[in-house]
């Protein structure tokens, strides 16, 4: 065999497989179709000469929280982070703001009626995540702390729309809670809509929701060289085309989707497990929008500008209501719209006095419906003058994510739909494992999903370490 194992796409999980199975002695190479590795990890000049934007992902909260990523060096690989002293704001109209700070009390103090409600769902769970993360963070297994997890799911279960509103008496504290739950790209009165709220709001007191100096692409940087100090290769520029045609390796771990999966490793496939894996689900795309600015947006509530990530819908209903159309081949006027303004808190993105500005909106997948205008409408709705500092744009529909990124099918950037169904038991019962006893997938298609944490590429190294290497 040339290589022990084989890693077929540089996202975050796959990094983070090559790099387990490097550091447990494995020779290990990573071929990536693109001309530079790091997936949903990228950054690039979209728009103007000296604007750096992020391609996929902007703020990364998940990324401070995974265990993996904690066991890395990648400090001294030349990542760091930019804190905003606010992870998030959730600008209303009439020019008022609620904001999730870093702590939990100062937080529940601007709700407000439901300051008691917020403190006493929020602050166990936050003393609790340590413990939580290792359960949250992973596939479904026996917990270590099952109490804590419990208490967890008693919440967790529900819908983000029953949560909200059996919680919290006022507008101002359900909208907020609203925006968190969105994440899940699910409609809010599905069941477990809840969790992706809750898990968004631990993280924002624990760990907070910080950006990468010099955007997304150093979290991919520090992992490849993190890979290297550990010898492993990466090969860029490099489209694999059928899996037969890869060098000759034990073990090949797949950083895809289900749909891309099939199509190289289709005929060393079973039967059964083609049919299960070509019934997976995706889920909506986005709409994605990056800005080059003449100036900072002018949000009409001042504190807007302590948050690096902003969620712009004034009510549970109006977000309820745009997060429920895309699942019926719809969009509505007014999109839930979540910004980022990266250049307030790291001055690397822009030259100076400008700044930059990323934002997309959930629309169904593979949407062709152009949001520009209704996007931009609601950050002027919040922002008034915002349209007058763009000085160049760029867009990406679902289709322009897909062509830049493979495995983002029809827009989607969970690796596929988070419903019950697919939340603990993706893509199939096997997790990680295939019908054939070489082949893994390792992408967020995997337990615990999207984000940038490098978890499923972990786990699924782990699997091939024990299966293959006796470890």
């Amino acid at each position: 065999m040339k290589y022990d194992a084989i890693i077929v796409g540089s996202g975050p999980n796959g990094l983070a497989a090559a790099i387990t199975l490097a550091r447990a002695g494995c020779s290990v190479v990573v071929f990536e179709a693109a001309e530079s590795a790091g997936g949903g990890t990228r950054s690039a000049a979209l728009t103007l000469p000296g604007f750096t934007h992020d391609v996929c992902s902007a703020v990364h909260p998940l990324a401070l929280a995974s265990p993996f990523f904690a066991a890395l060096p990648l400090a001294d690989h030349g990542l760091s982070w930019a804190q905003p002293p606010a992870p998030l704001a959730h600008p209303l109209d009439g020019g008022q703001v609620v904001m999730v700070e870093r702590s939990v009390p100062q937080t529940a103090d601007g709700l407000g009626h439901d300051a008691r409600a917020y403190r006493a769902l929020m602050e166990p769970l936050v003393a609790n995540w340590n413990d939580l993360s290792k359960s949250l963070l992973g596939p479904l297994r026996f917990p270590s702390h099952p109490l804590k997890l419990a208490r967890f799911g008693l919440h967790a279960f529900r819908s983000a729309r029953g949560l909200a509103r059996s919680l919290f008496e006022h507008a101002p504290a359900r909208a907020l809670f609203a925006g968190m739950a969105a994440h899940s790209v699910l409609p809010l009165d599905s069941p477990a809509s809840a969790a992706f709220g809750l898990v968004l709001g631990i993280t924002a007191h624990a760990v907070g929701w910080p950006v990468p100096r010099g955007g997304s692409q150093r979290i991919a940087d520090s992992l490849v060289a993190c890979l290297r100090s550990a010898g492993g290769e990466v090969v860029t520029d490099f489209r694999v085309t059928a899996l037969d045609r890869l060098p000759a390796s034990r073990v090949v771990l797949c950083d895809l989707t289900p749909r891309q999966f099939l199509r190289l490793a289709g005929s060393k496939l079973t039967p059964a497990y083609r049919g299960r894996l070509s019934r997976y689900q995706y889920g909506p795309g986005v709409f994605k929008l990056d800005w080059a600015l003449s100036g900072p947006i002018p949000w009409q509530a001042a504190e807007c500008r302590r948050a690096a990530t902003l969620h712009l819908g004034d009510t549970l209903e109006e977000i309820a209501a745009s997060e429920r159309a895309p699942w019926e081949g719809r969009s509505v006027e007014r999109p839930f719209v979540l910004v980022v303004q990266p250049s307030l808190f790291d001055t690397t993105r822009a030259p100076e006095g400008k700044h930059t500005a990323w934002a997309y909106c959930h629309v169904a997948n593979g949407s062709k419906e152009d949001m520009t205008a209704r996007i931009e409408a609601q950050v002027e709705r919040f922002a008034p003058g915002f349209k007058e500092l763009v000085l160049a744009r760029s867009v990406l529909s679902p289709a322009g994510l897909e062509r830049h990124n493979p495995n983002l099918v029809g827009g989607d950037i969970s690796g596929g739909a988070n419903n019950l169904a697919q939340l603990f038991t993706r893509p199939t019962l096997r997790l990680y494992r295939t019908s054939s006893p070489e082949l893994y997938l390792c992408s967020a298609s995997t337990p615990p999903g999207g984000g940038v944490h490098g978890m499923c590429g972990y786990f699924a190294a782990q699997a091939a370490l024990k299966d293959h290497f006796g470890q």
